[in-house]
């Protein structure tokens, strides 16, 4: 029974902290002109502004204390990733066990709070550069943009907090979640647009039909993977315990097809948003230079350019992020030490050799599998004119991320059942 009750209060928590996420992206900051907003929103089609909508929950169309989300905390941690790679300080401190990884996670928050104070100055100054928001701002002088850059930075280490205390307190990864429920709050708003946009141009209902079997293709197929793994076979040797010997068995050692899930997607998504910042503000800046015009073509949405980089960038996590994940060397040694082997492969460097062979085959089949979800839907939207707004990257991370928290539901539950099955066999005993 306090299994069930831990869990109730861990569901209780993980609610009230959605409910505080979605209250707070409808607080504006101080001085903004609404109408102005809502006349913008209203005619642009600009991938970079819709981008950021969908993973601030909406927080952008209103320009709200979580304008910035969590996008500073996802690009500060991929940026620490990437330098425990060059340096060694970091190298030695993630070797450290559990003391290292908070000294890790303390230089991210850091970092966190440094890129959320340069992105802040950045919208502050550059959305009155942007067409349709010269008077996007009610007041301009000093003290405005001293609060509008507190109130963002605010924002952003208070949803850091907040991540961090529903992966405590509640259940699943903070983060995603938020991510999660900031992709499903736009979902209704999707959907009602999709129907305007066919009643207009008059879409019969196989482009519906279209729609959804795409979508039902993409959960199905992002279902299959995720839930796939390559079982390599690990028997152990006899062993002699006192004057008993005990035969040796076999079991096995899982691998998922996708071991870097969500966060090549995430990773990708974020990444891509940099050159799309700068090169709004550099654009209006210096007058609308032709050359920037058409650098920043390149990265409108669904243009060759950017699907190529956001290819790109999504294979590079995949492979990164599972090395940094998983480290064949280690697993190999760890095998060896409890004397198990795998059959026909002798102990040590082939075995690391051999897993390390698996792995990098899993991992292109999970990059390739990746890509495709990302891009389908962008792909029809572009070429065959479809009028489909929930794209593959958000479709993706919806489904991966309810996934992991419904199996974190299971396992939680599936603790009460076993604890209720040894308490009718009279094998549980009451502390």
């Amino acid at each position: 029974m306090s299994i069930l009750y831990n869990l109730k209060k861990r569901m209780w928590l993980v609610f009230i902290a959605i409910i505080i996420f979605r209250i707070g992206s409808f607080i504006p900051i101080p001085g903004i002109n609404m109408k102005v907003l809502e006349q913008f929103f209203t005619h642009t089609n600009s991938s970079l502004f819709t981008m950021f909508n969908i993973f601030s929950g909406g927080s952008l169309n209103r320009v709200s204390i979580f304008t910035l989300g969590v996008m500073p905390y996802i690009s500060s941690s991929i940026l620490i990733q990437l330098l425990t790679l060059i340096c060694s300080h970091l190298r030695n401190l993630k070797k450290e066990g559990e003391e290292g990884t908070k000294k890790i996670n303390q230089y991210t928050k850091y970092l966190t709070l440094l890129l959320s104070i340069i992105q802040s100055i950045s919208v502050v100054i550059g959305l009155p550069f942007i067409p349709g928001m010269k008077n996007i701002f009610v007041f301009t002088d000093f003290y405005f943009y001293i609060i509008s850059i507190i109130s963002m930075v605010t924002g952003t280490i208070f949803l850091m907090w907040l991540g961090e205390f529903i992966t405590d307190k509640g259940i699943g990864n903070g983060i995603s979640l938020i991510i999660f429920f900031g992709i499903i709050s736009s979902l209704p708003a999707s959907i009602q647009k999709t129907f305007s946009v066919m009643r207009i141009y008059h879409f019969n209902n196989l482009y519906l039909l279209l729609i959804l079997l795409v979508m039902f293709a993409v959960i199905f197929t992002v279902v299959f993977f995720e839930k796939s793994q390559r079982n390599i076979v690990v028997c152990y040797a006899r062993r002699h315990q006192g004057r008993s010997m005990y035969a040796s068995h076999h079991s096995y050692l899982p691998l998922k097809v996708n071991m870097a899930g969500v966060v090549p997607v995430i990773f990708s998504s974020s990444l891509i948003l940099f050159p799309s910042i700068i090169l709004t503000y550099c654009r209006h800046v210096f007058n609308n230079k032709i050359f920037l015009v058409k650098i920043f073509d390149f990265f409108k949405f669904n243009h060759n350019v950017y699907m190529l980089t956001n290819v790109i960038l999504i294979i590079f996590f995949c492979f990164f992020y599972t090395s940094v994940m998983f480290n064949s060397k280690d697993t190999a040694v760890n095998l060896k030490k409890s004397g198990a082997f795998v059959p026909g492969i002798r102990p040590g460097l082939q075995t690391e050799q051999y897993i390390k062979k698996i792995v990098l085959k899993l991992t292109t089949i999970g990059s390739i599998y990746t890509v495709f979800i990302c891009l389908v839907p962008d792909v029809m939207h572009s070429w065959l004119k479809v009028p489909f707004y929930f794209g593959g990257t958000s479709l993706l991370i919806v489904v991966v991320v309810l996934m992991e928290f419904i199996v974190q539901i299971q396992t939680l539950m599936m603790s009460t059942q076993y604890k209720k099955i040894l308490k009718k066999a009279n094998l549980y005993l009451k502390n």
